[in-house]
């Protein structure tokens, strides 16, 4: 079980192909902040048929987009 089962649940839970989420929206969510280990947990969400699309440090935000199937 993942640590960030939360938040993929919350992803796969809209219907939206693409959102964007604040990293305090993410810490809501989980109930912590994220940390450099979702580098490696956010391949997970290929499994789901999501992507973390960009991590903005800038903006304190990451894009998620629905995969485009083939």
């Amino acid at each position: 079980m993942s640590k960030y089962n939360k938040l993929w649940g919350y992803i796969v839970s809209r219907s939206k192909d693409k959102m964007t989420l604040s990293f305090e929206e993410i810490k809501d969510i989980l109930g912590f902040e994220i940390d450099h280990s979702f580098l490696n947990y956010k391949k997970e969400l290929l499994e789901l048929g999501f992507e973390c699309k960009k991590i903005s440090l800038k903006e304190k935000a990451i894009i998620f987009e629905r995969r485009k199937e083939i």
